[in-house]
């Protein structure tokens, strides 16, 4: 890796790179759900009344979820993605 990226990276503080890790494990977790059950990004923003763009977003890892969102997610899917 090159020493100025590694560097950076190393200047990120645990608490920012642990945010970073939950939410791509929430991403990941939430795909293989829904994989899993067959159910497309499209069909899955309509069971919770979003806009297939933001479904899609979440599945980035990129996004901050909320509790309030997790929770929706959860239920809608009849699932934990966290124990």
């Amino acid at each position: 890796m090159n020493t100025l990226l590694w560097e950076a990276f190393e200047a990120i503080p645990a608490d920012v790179k642990r945010e970073f890790e939950i939410s791509y494990l929430l991403a990941a977790r939430l795909d293989a759900a829904l994989k899993e059950k067959g159910i497309t990004q499209k069909q899955f923003a309509k069971m919770l009344g979003k806009r297939e763009s933001e479904v899609s977003r979440w599945l980035t890892g990129r996004h901050n979820f909320t509790l309030r969102t997790i929770a929706l997610i959860e239920t809608k899917l009849g699932r934990k993605l966290f124990n």
